[in-house]
C-alpha cells in the first residue's frame, strides 16, 4: 500500500462528522429567527394595514371590498390639512424646547465646578422613566382638581381658581410639549455634551486673547463644531416626534375636541375606536409617505456629516 492510500485518522473522523459549515450558511443560521421575527412582527403588520387603505374594511363586519384610492382621496378631502397642523405644532414644540433646554444644560454642565458629575447623572432621570409613566405623572400635576400646578398657582397668587390645563385648546398644546420636553432634554443634554467635548479649547483661548465675550466666542467657535451634530440631533428629534404616541394618548387622547390629534392618535381612533380600516390604512400611507421624507433627509445629512469628518 503506498503511502498515498493512507488515510490520516484525523480526516477519517471530520468526513464521518460532516464537512463543517461555510461561514455565509452558518451567519444565514444566525440570522434566520431574527428575520423570521422581523416578518411576523413588523413587516407582515405593516404590509397588512397599508393594504387596508385599497379595501372598504371594518372590524364591525367581515370581509372586504376593493375601492382603489377612494380611502385615501376621502383623507385628503377630510381635515387632512387640520391634521398635519396639529401634528406640525406638537412636533415642532417638543422638538425646539428640548433641543434649547438640553443645549443650555450641556454648555453649563461642560463647565467644571463642584458637583458637575452628579447633575450630569440627575439629569438623565427623566430619559430613564417609560414614557406611559411620564404622561401619568404630568397629568397629575395638570389635573384641574388636585392637580400640584393648580395649588402651586393659587398659593402664589397667580391664579384665583383652578385652570383645567387637558382641556383648553392652548393650554392642552402647551402641557402635552411641557411633559414631552421633560421626558427628552436628557438625551439631548448627553448628545450635545459630547459634540462639545470635541471642541479644542485653544480656539476658545485664541478668541478669549483677541478679546471676544462668551456669546461671540459660542458663534464663533463652538457652534461651527457642534452644528452637524446639533442639525442630526434635531431632525431624529423630530421623526420621533413626529410619529409619538403615548403622550397625547394619555394626557388628551386628541382632545379637546380633536385639537391635539395627531396622525399617531388618528389612526388609533380611525382604527379601534371607528372600526374603519380602510380609513385608518389610508392615514398610515399618507402619514408613512410625509416620514420617509423625513428620514431620507435624515440619511442624506448623516452621510454628507460622514464624508465631511473622513476631509
Amino acid at each position: 500500500m503506498t503511502s498515498s492510500s493512507v488515510v490520516h485518522p484525523d480526516t477519517a473522523a471530520r468526513r464521518k462528522r460532516g464537512a463543517p459549515l461555510s461561514e455565509r450558511t452558518f451567519l444565514t443560521f444566525l440570522l434566520l429567527p431574527g428575520v423570521v421575527l422581523l416578518c411576523a412582527i413588523v413587516l407582515y403588520p405593516l404590509i397588512r394595514s397599508l393594504a387596508s387603505a385599497f379595501f372598504d374594511e371594518s372590524l364591525l363586519y367581515p370581509g372586504m371590498t376593493f375601492v382603489g384610492l377612494d380611502n385615501i382621496v376621502a383623507v385628503l378631502a377630510d381635515d387632512f390639512g387640520r391634521l398635519v397642523e396639529q401634528t406640525l405644532i406638537f412636533t415642532v414644540g417638543a422638538t425646539v424646547a428640548p433641543f434649547l433646554i438640553g443645549l443650555a444644560l450641556a454648555l453649563v454642565l461642560n463647565q467644571r465646578f463642584p458637583g458637575q458629575r452628579f447633575l450630569r447623572g440627575a439629569f438623565l432621570i427623566p430619559w430613564l422613566i417609560p414614557g406611559v409613566v411620564v404622561s401619568f405623572l404630568w397629568m397629575w400635576i395638570f389635573d384641574a382638581n388636585y392637580g400640584v400646578l393648580n395649588g402651586m398657582l393659587i398659593t402664589l397668587g397667580a391664579i384665583d381658581s383652578p385652570v383645567a390645563w387637558l382641556f383648553q385648546t392652548d393650554t392642552a398644546r402647551a402641557a402635552l410639549i411641557v411633559a414631552k420636553t421633560w421626558n427628552t432634554f436628557p438625551w439631548i443634554m448627553v448628545m450635545m455634551l459630547a459634540a462639545l467635548q470635541t471642541v479644542p479649547g485653544e480656539l476658545h483661548e485664541a478668541a478669549a486673547m483677541d478679546g471676544a465675550g462668551t456669546v461671540r466666542r459660542f458663534f464663533a467657535v463652538t457652534w461651527p463644531h457642534i452644528r452637524g451634530v446639533a442639525g442630526l440631533v434635531i431632525l431624529l428629534e423630530f421623526i420621533w416626534n413626529f410619529q409619538h404616541f403615548d403622550t397625547i394618548f394619555v394626557l388628551t387622547g386628541g382632545g379637546p375636541a380633536g385639537t391635539t390629534s395627531t396622525f399617531a392618535t388618528e389612526v388609533y381612533d380611525t382604527a379601534f375606536k371607528g372600526y374603519d380600516l380602510g380609513h385608518a390604512g389610508a392615514l398610515g400611507i399618507l402619514w408613512m409617505a410625509l416620514l420617509t421624507i423625513l428620514v431620507v433627509l435624515y440619511v442624506w445629512l448623516s452621510e454628507r456629516g460622514e464624508k465631511g469628518a473622513r476631509r
